[in-house]
């Protein structure tokens, strides 16, 4: 018959060999996801584009996987353009090869893992003798499942004969340790949320790592302490952040502002003060700050950055503005460099004719399709009607020449 010490001793296996192998599925999804890349320049029409002409630069009878190699090191690092230009020669087909050779052996490493942890450890079974046990027994066990058996340890010396686990629940709960580990759970209930179980808790930690390890954040964020506490995700199980939410917003920093041109960061900092630069990835995390309320900064400071990418200004009041009316980075900044020579033609010929002044928000009213679409359009047919009647039509400001900058800018 099995002991007590066995039975735990394979439980705290059992849990180690769980944590292993979460850890080796995530390597191993990290991997393949590392070979895709390797490869994904030899798929897809620009990689056939860059095949094909690195195919044409090979000598005769060399080697055809040299220039598939060439197409996937080019695509992979942005290198389009040379490889168009020239073929650099059959160490870039080597070069490939060999990532292509190290990704996938990294991948055949963690799949090994995988399969090597794959197998539950079999607990054994005790039945105790003595009743006062039992039901310690129990919630141990299940503890241990979580690597957290130390918690439950010290209530060996509360139990009476007829403490049940249940009552051996509600006395662990009430603990030190085990308040100072589920922490955010006292926060949920004083939110009016319900408190999580263990287990829901744990996944929750669990998301969150993977989440900010595929992302590549910086290890401090999910970094384990004493009793493997991540006091950083306490406040997002606190603030009911989900996991997909999670992603969101570090998606909206990296990608919308870390990543950004630098105007766009530039633009954050001006319009709202309180965003420390040097910390962005931190605002945004923080679940006190609402997702939507986050985008919608972060989108008038794309347009900001769009504007100053121009060589105009704008302020956050007006960035804000046209972000209600659906502007987005990619059409502001279009909007905006066609607008430039639209807005200084608009202020010469107004200067010119005495006419009230054409400014970039007369421009950007008709551009972007505010409010004062109509009025704006119509102020810039009266200056190019003016021109027309003195130049013969001849207009930097004419008609067809708003018409194909607008079409550029939408």
């Amino acid at each position: 018959m099995s002991t007590q010490a066995e039975r735990n001793r394979a439980l705290a296996a059992e849990a180690a060999r769980q944590r292993n192998l979460t850890a080796a599925q995530a390597q191993q999804a990290a991997a393949r996801t590392a070979l895709e890349t390797a490869q994904v320049g030899a798929r897809g029409k620009t990689g056939q584009t860059i095949f094909e002409k690195a195919l044409a630069g090979i000598p005769k009878g060399g080697d055809e996987g040299a220039a598939r190699g060439l197409a996937a090191m080019s695509a992979r690092y942005g290198l389009q353009g040379a490889a168009l230009n020239a073929y650099t020669g059959e160490n870039i087909g080597y070069n490939i090869a060999e990532q292509t050779k190290a990704e996938q052996q990294a991948l055949d490493t963690a799949t090994g893992l995988v399969g090597q942890y794959g197998t539950p450890i079999n607990i054994p079974t005790v039945t105790s003798t003595a009743g006062k046990n039992s039901a310690y027994d129990l919630l141990l066990a299940q503890f241990q499942l979580y690597g957290l058996g130390a918690l439950v340890e010290p209530l060996k010396a509360l139990i009476t004969d007829d403490t049940s686990e249940g009552e051996l629940t509600l006395l662990l709960r009430q603990t030190e340790p085990y308040k100072k580990r589920f922490a955010a759970n006292a926060a949920r209930i004083g939110k009016g949320l319900r408190a999580l179980s263990e287990a829901e808790y744990l996944n929750l930690e669990d998301d969150y790592q993977s989440i900010m390890r595929n992302y590549g954040l910086p290890a401090s964020y999910y970094t384990r302490g004493d009793l493997g506490r991540q006091e950083g995700f306490e406040k997002f199980i606190a603030g009911d952040v989900s996991p997909a939410e999670l992603e969101e917003r570090v998606l909206t920093a990296q990608n919308r502002v870390v990543n950004a041109p630098p105007q766009v960061k530039e633009a954050l900092q001006k319009f709202y003060p309180d965003i420390n630069n040097s910390d962005i990835l931190a605002y945004t995390l923080d679940p006190e700050k609402g997702l939507a309320d986050i985008k919608r900064k972060v989108t008038a400071a794309e347009i900001g950055g769009a504007a100053m990418g121009a060589g105009l200004a704008t302020d956050v009041g007006r960035a804000e503005e046209l972000a209600r009316f659906g502007v987005t980075a990619e059409r502001a900044r279009e909007g905006y460099q066609a607008a430039v020579p639209i807005i200084e033609r608009g202020r010469q010929l107004s200067d010119f004719y005495q006419e009230s002044p054409y400014t970039q928000r007369t421009a950007e009213e008709e551009l972007f399709g505010l409010t004062g679409a109509p009025e704006a359009s119509a102020k810039r047919k009266r200056l190019t009607s003016l021109e027309q009647a003195q130049f013969a039509g001849q207009s930097g400001l004419t008609g067809g020449a708003l018409s194909r900058d607008r079409a550029g800018a939408y």
